[in-house]
């Protein structure tokens, strides 16, 4: 039998339509009608008319969480198989621990909910900016934000693929980055269309608020092994868990550390457990030897499912 790791996307995989090629499917309806009364928001309304709200962060993270364990709720419809490993590129993170079973769903949508407000109370709207670096080497991306810093943050935050970095931190200092990193050399330095900077120590207030909060949470350890964004390991202990969730907040999201974790495991197949394919595309630019698939509709999830028999 084939050995295979799920991961889940995390902001940026938001999309008006996302879930319609699963053709109204019930477990989908189902699992977008628990969020919308948990919340008290129309989440299936936000994810099938157009509307701006599902890109306000405080949306769009219970809208992936929800959309990543429907997905998931159909693959367990269809198949008592258990991925060996779970990982979610930040925000996924919590997707992949309800998905292990160490955490309630309702817990998840009202921790990310949480998440949401106050990462953008740590950073005032138009104060922090976020920049992709493409083509440019990871070190020559930290030396740009060291030179650009001029006593305000600019950090390296994203390690997504090889060759694509995201930076963080105060609007002006991101804005340095950026121009220096063309003269550097990069293919591309383009700023990301989000409000908050995350992962980079302006989020250091909002990371001990989130260690507060999920002091009243119940986590249990997994029943499959999730990968963590901040230390690339597994962890099983609650306080653990609970420790890395916060650090993440201002911290490193370490992807391509993650997912050569998951081919060193003797994985062959990984499957992106939501709406896009863009953990997919990093995926293939990561490893050469594991084979990616996007399990974006009830055909995908079907074939991924003959796949690892």
């Amino acid at each position: 039998m084939t050995n295979f790791s799920f991961i889940f996307p995390g902001q940026g995989s938001q999309a008006v339509g996302m879930m319609a090629d699963f053709n109204d499917h019930s477990l989908i309806r189902s699992t977008f009608n628990e969020a919308s009364q948990i919340l008290n928001v129309d989440f299936w309304k936000m994810a099938t008319e157009p509307n701006e709200e599902i890109h306000q962060t405080i949306h769009t993270q219970p809208i992936l969480l929800t959309a990543g364990i429907a997905t998931w709720r159909v693959w367990q419809s269809k198949t008592d198989r258990l991925p060996n490993y779970l990982a979610g590129h930040s925000l996924g993170e919590y997707t992949a621990l309800v998905a292990s079973n160490a955490m309630e769903f309702k817990d998840a949508l009202m921790l990310v909910k949480y998440r949401a407000e106050i990462m953008q109370k740590a950073v005032p709207e138009g104060v922090g900016a976020m920049a992709a670096i493409l083509g440019m080497p990871d070190s020559d991306v930290m030396d740009t934000c060291m030179e650009a810093r001029e006593n305000e943050v600019v950090e390296a935050v994203n390690f997504n693929s090889p060759g694509q970095v995201v930076i963080a931190g105060n609007i002006l200092a991101v804005a340095r980055a950026i121009e220096i990193a063309k003269t550097k050399g990069a293919k591309r330095a383009i700023l990301l269309p989000v409000s908050v900077p995350s992962h980079c120590s302006l989020m250091q207030k909002a990371s001990e608020e989130l260690k507060e909060y999920l002091t009243n949470i119940t986590i249990k350890k997994p029943n499959i092994p999730v990968i963590h964004n901040v230390d690339v390991m597994e962890h099983h202990d609650a306080n653990e868990i609970k420790g890395a969730l916060s650090k993440q907040l201002c911290h490193p999201v370490r992807w391509v550390d993650t997912i050569e974790k998951i081919a060193l495991n003797k994985i062959s197949d990984i499957a992106e457990c939501g709406p896009g394919k863009v953990l997919t595309g990093l995926t293939k630019r990561i490893s050469a030897e594991l084979k990616g698939a996007a399990l974006i509709n009830e055909g995908a999830i079907d074939e991924f499912k003959a796949l690892i028999q």
